[in-house]
Order: C-alpha cells, then structure tokens, then sequence
C-alpha cells in the first residue's frame, strides 16, 4: 500500500440532500494515488449515498467532486467519458447481469467504452477473470457463482478499462468471514501490484483493519466527517467517545432506565 502523495480525487464542500433533507454538509477531503481508502460510519450515515455522487451517479447539492483535477458535477459528454474511464465501480449486490455469463458481463463494459473487436475483448475478459481468481469460470452464469465469486466477479468487470481508481461499496456485506479476508487479500495484491488506487464504503471493522491506510467516518447525528486519519490511530486515541465505542465495538450506554 504505497502511496505518492498526489491528491487524485478531491471532495470539496459537497453538501448532499434530498429536497430539503440534508443528509451530508460542506463535506471535505482528498483521496491520494495509491492509497486503499475507507468511508465508514454507522447505518444511515450517508456512506453510500456519498459515494454514489463522486462517481456521477448522482448530483450533490452543492460543491465539487474532482477526479484526476476533473470535476465529476455537472460533468456531460467527452468530459463525463473521459472520467468514467478512469474509475472503476463494484456496487454492493455485485450488479452482475443475471442474463449473461461472466465473459459477456466485462465485454459489455469493453463494447461501451471501446472499438476494439470481439476477440480482443474476450482476451482482456478472460484477463480480468484470471487477476480475481477465476479465470475458469469465464462462462458460467452469475447464479452458478457463491457470494464471494459473485464480488471477485463484479470487481473483474469493474477493472475491464484498466481505471487508475476502484469504487468499492460494501465488497464484504453477506460474506462469511473467511470469504471477506479473502476478499481483502485480493484487495491487497491489486493495491501492490496494479497500483490500483481504492475508495471503499464499509462498516466491517476487520476489513477496515486488514487493508485501510485512512478512513473517514460519517456520522449521521453532525452530517459531517467526525474523524479521519490511520484505523489504529482514531482507535487508541481519538478524542471523540463515539469514535472510540465505533473502534472497539462498545455498545451505547442504555439510558432508558
């Protein structure tokens, strides 16, 4: 997990809301080249509705999602293309198409994107499905596949155009223990080796601990960032009660007696 320091996305006062709901306010902060970079919090703090505006699936309220120096709001045709090319998305449910084997789920994306012909699609497919481990399954349905395939998968189609950035939204919801540290290994060697620049929603404190250099956590009470910084830091010596409960799993003092 190197990193060189140069700021690859930029999150700048972003306020999101829903009509006059306001879920997130004037939310900061930068994501470096290289880095595995975690947003937790608590449910319904917002984790994912965040990162759904930096990749332009939705609009913030106000402020500005810079990408390679690129803003992501507002952004539309070669603009909007040329950043879609840069960034790589896995959704939580994997989002794979039940309809189609895994090699047509990563041609799909090569067909969008690209004019290359269909034999040199495949061979980048089948590339992809090697780096995740499953280059034997490159024509099996997504219904033949267990939890954590299903995620090896999602990942493979989100790497089709070699992005300099992967958006992970909660790899590790539904999987069992030892197929999540798996995952993380996975998330580990594509840091190391393809200098893969990650941004992951999560809430799953193992993982967080096993692959994250900075995390920021929302918290849905403020609407803002409440910590930010190294897992093991904010753990042993944040000054803030509920980021160190969050850390070791304390459970919220009953005050209802």
């Amino acid at each position: 997990m190197e990193t060189n320091g140069k700021s690859v996305i930029r999150v700048e006062d972003v306020t999101i809301a829903y009509g006059d709901v306001v879920v997130l306010e004037n939310i900061n902060f930068e994501v470096r080249q290289g880095e595995i970079f975690i947003i937790l919090g608590g449910s319904g703090c917002g984790k994912s509705t965040l990162l759904k505006n930096m990749i332009s699936l939705h609009a913030p309220a106000k402020g500005k999602v810079l990408i390679d120096g690129k803003d992501v709001v507002g952004a539309e045709g070669p603009v909007l293309i040329e950043i879609l090319r840069e960034i790589g998305v896995m959704y939580q449910q994997g989002a794979l198409f039940g309809s189609m084997n895994l090699m047509d789920n990563i041609c799909l994306v090569l067909e969008e994107f690209t004019d290359l012909p269909r034999e040199a699609m495949e061979t980048i497919a089948l590339m992809k499905l090697h780096v995740v481990g499953l280059g034997d399954s490159a024509y099996k349905m997504p219904s033949e596949l267990s939890g954590g395939m299903k995620k090896r998968a999602a990942i493979a189609r989100a790497m089709a155009l070699d992005p300099k950035i992967l958006f992970l939204d909660e790899p590790s919801a539904g999987l069992d223990p030892i197929t999540s540290a798996q995952l993380d290994d996975l998330i580990l060697e594509l840091s190391r080796s393809l200098k893969i620049t990650f941004v992951i929603v999560t809430h799953e404190l193992q993982s967080i601990f096993a692959v994250a250099d900075r995390i920021i956590m929302l918290d849905k009470n403020t609407k803002t960032i409440i910590a930010a910084g190294k897992p093991a830091e904010l753990r042993d010596h944040s000054t803030n009660p509920w980021v160190r409960k969050f850390f070791n799993r304390e459970p919220e003092a009953d005050v209802s007696t």
